[in-house]
């Protein structure tokens, strides 16, 4: 089996699906580019590093063997499954959705030219079956935090990026996935968040976001709301502080 130093597709930042075409349009951009005679961009090591994966990925047999070892690999690693309930009555849904998510962060950051992934990757990556993903799939991609194109490969959009690092704090099984830390607290008030004047936000089980407003401040604002209204309402003076409290 080819011995790979790199993952070759993410070195000509192409899909894992791209067809013949697209991987010979590619090489014949970044060969100019990396050329030794390039006076500007030239590199050897480069050029040679991408002859090589060339070599492999426009010859379908020695990119089958190659593939296969990749797969080979994803398979050891541990599916989400083992760690995070997606069976559950109350919050296998929600996780399920965080886990999708999840995986197609890691796959936005660690290849944002190439950042599709396909439902088998993800039913892999999960430990869970697919037939039980189109839910799931379609909730994602009507709240605009996946796309899905014409290949099926989904891939993250901005707003799910930014879902995934805002409320990566406030959703321990979240946490959990993204870090594959030991298993930390179920529920956000069970946190223990060392800035006490943070309050976390309340994620619904629709995983709308709201911010939580409850403060001992509350009356007080409220008092300043009331004096404002009343300069609004014609008066000279605000009400006496004193007196509204």
């Amino acid at each position: 089996m080819e011995v790979k130093t790199s993952d070759y597709y993410e070195f000509l930042q192409i899909s894992r699906h791209a067809d013949e075409e697209t991987i010979h349009r590619v090489y014949r951009f970044l060969a100019a580019r990396y050329h030794p005679d390039n006076a500007t961009t030239g590199n050897t090591e480069m050029f040679e590093q991408l002859k090589t994966a060339y070599d492999v990925l426009s010859d379908p047999d020695r990119r089958s063997e190659y593939d296969a070892g990749f797969i080979t690999e994803a398979s050891n690693k541990p599916p989400l499954s083992n760690s995070v309930d997606f069976l559950d009555s109350m919050n296998g849904e929600l996780n399920r959705r965080l886990a999708v998510l999840a995986v197609l962060y890691f796959r936005r950051r660690s290849n944002p030219h190439s950042p599709e992934v396909s439902l088998a990757e993800i039913e892999a990556r999960m430990g869970f079956p697919r037939d039980y993903l189109d839910f799931t799939a379609w909730y994602l991609m009507k709240k605009g935090y996946i796309t899905r194109a014409d290949n099926s490969d989904f891939t993250l959009t901005a707003p799910g990026v930014d879902f995934v690092e805002t409320q990566r704090a406030n959703i321990p099984v979240l946490n959990k996935m993204l870090t594959n830390g030991e298993s930390p607290a179920t529920t956000t008030e069970e946190c223990d968040y060392p800035d006490r004047s943070f309050r976390p936000l309340i994620v619904l089980p629709d995983m709308t976001v709201i911010a939580d407003r409850r403060s001992p401040n509350r009356d007080r604002r409220a008092n300043a709301a009331a004096r404002l209204a009343a300069v609004s309402d014609g008066h000279s003076e605000l009400p006496s502080r004193r007196s509204s409290d």
